[in-house]
């Protein structure tokens, strides 16, 4: 059997076990951290042989003659799979401890829909054409809704209505008819090095046709359709952390980037001009975003606004369509989904074990809880982009394409933002140590599997940056060939 059929086997066995287990719950917790350590070693071995595996085709039905559901490996799938597969285990982890702590229901369904969710995504991350992708996008959609309702009340059934409505919305009205009008025009949706559409279109309607896959790819959460990731932040926090921080946001703009690349192209990009006019959707994302995340006192509204923002870094570098704005859009997908489910993980500990939600409330906390606020505290400094962090090297690379660009002013916004990343983060650590609670308080930290769950990314995102080489190296080798024949 192929190892892409294993990568997509062993979530959906997993999601098998887990059912079975289900009156047993310590062998069903059991069951998912072996599914998500198999699924790592999987994507490990997968890099290694990564030469060989690289010409191999999966097929998984042809509904059409000449028309495929398939999978490929390339290497920025492979970079996004190491990360999806290495956070899923984190989290479990990490759940264990939160699902217990927390006294939650019916915790099989969501282990089980998790594994589902995370089926889905390896199909999308793998997809060789237009149609697979589009499926898997969709599955992830519907696989997660259970996961933001989960707790089963009415705010979380409005949100999921809003979830589902919004992402299925979008990808329904313009994320599938850019693909029909791509088959149209090509006669394909396969995914083809230097662009699937280069020198098919006018400059004019490749940018019309580029701005259906962005505002259809609704998991980017591009404003104005970014509703729906705060909505999801109801969802209890490991669902939070791995599924809107890292697996479905991260689906959406690595699907804009594989877009970029493999069906318009770098040079088509360049020449239709999207860098003086749709690439101002991402930067003015950036900077509206991060000034609502200073308004939030809600803890994880805070950070659902400033995934928002850091996800339109990654769609502002693919935009500008040269190598190093898009290597450091690649290297964001990586840093950020360390640095993101880090601070989400401290959210859930506090949450756990202070029933605190607001910011305003936290003053003092980190006496009581010092583990988890420096976890807090690594993960921020990630996300700023400081030295000493791998969050550094993303927003460097990012800063070098917006100079090769000889866009200035993207160049500002990347700085200004990351100064309101400084305020809107830095000040809850600052507040949780240097300031005195009014209250009398014997909060303790959170379980230790949850402690166990947080330590891991965040240990990684100061990892990422003594040790960025092997994943840059994994990168430039999908760019180079995704550049391959354009002269870029």
């Amino acid at each position: 059997m192929s190892w892409l059929m294993w990568i997509m086997l062993t979530p959906l066995l997993t999601m098998a076990l887990v059912w079975l287990l289900e009156r047993w719950p310590n062998l069903r917790e059991a069951a998912s951290l072996a599914g998500g350590l198999s699924l790592f070693m999987l994507c490990l071995w997968g890099w290694r042989h990564e030469l060989h595996l690289s010409n191999e085709t999966l097929i998984l039905a042809e509904p059409l003659p000449g028309l495929t559901l398939s999978l490929a490996l390339e290497p920025l799938g492979l970079m996004f799979a190491l990360m999806a597969s290495s956070l899923w285990l984190v989290t479990t982890c990490y759940a264990i401890g939160y699902m217990r702590a927390h006294h939650e229901k019916q915790q099989t369904r969501f282990y089980s829909c998790f594994a589902l969710a995370i089926a889905s995504l390896m199909g999308l991350i793998l997809a060789a054409d237009l149609l697979t992708l589009f499926l898997f996008y969709e599955l992830l959609t519907l696989s997660t809704y259970p996961l933001v309702t989960h707790s089963g009340d009415e705010q979380a059934k409005a949100s999921g209505r809003r979830y589902l409505g919004l992402l299925m919305g979008t990808s329904i009205s313009l994320l599938l008819p850019a693909i029909l009008l791509v088959w149209y025009l090509s006669g394909s949706v396969s995914f083809v090095a230097g662009g699937l559409l280069a020198d098919r279109l006018s400059p004019f309607w490749t940018g019309m046709l580029y701005l259906m896959f962005l505002l259809g790819i609704g998991k980017a959460a591009l404003m104005p359709l970014h509703a729906w990731l705060p909505a999801a932040m109801v969802a209890p926090t490991p669902v939070s952390a791995l599924l809107h921080a890292v697996a479905v946001v991260k689906a959406g703009v690595f699907s804009i980037l594989k877009i970029s690349l493999f069906i318009f192209g770098p040079v088509q990009l360049q020449q239709a001009l999207v860098q003086e006019w749709l690439i101002w959707f991402p930067a003015l994302t950036i900077l509206l975003a991060s000034f609502v995340a200073i308004s939030k006192d809600n803890l994880k509204e805070r950070l659902a606004y400033s995934t928002i923002s850091q996800l339109s870094y990654i769609v502002l570098g693919v935009m500008l369509a040269n190598q190093l704005g898009m290597l450091g859009a690649s290297l964001h997908i990586l840093m950020h989904g360390f640095a993101k489910i880090s601070l989400f993980f401290a959210a859930g500990a506090i949450l756990v074990t202070t029933h605190k939600t607001r910011v305003s409330e936290l003053a003092g906390m980190g006496r009581r809880m010092p583990f988890t606020f420096v976890v807090f505290t690594l993960g921020s400094l990630s996300i700023i982009g400081l030295p000493l962090f791998g969050g550094m090297w993303s927003k460097w690379y990012l800063a070098l394409g917006s100079i090769e660009a000889r866009h200035w002013l993207l160049l500002a916004i990347l700085m200004v933002s990351s100064l309101l990343n400084i305020y809107y983060l830095l000040i809850i650590p600052v507040q949780a140590f240097f300031s005195q609670s009014s209250q009398r308080s014997t909060v303790r930290e959170a379980p230790w599997p949850c402690l166990l769950g947080m330590a891991a990314p965040s240990a990684i995102c100061l990892l990422l940056f003594w040790m960025p080489e092997p994943f840059i190296r994994l990168i430039q080798s999908g760019l180079n060939l995704a550049f391959a024949n354009t002269g870029g």
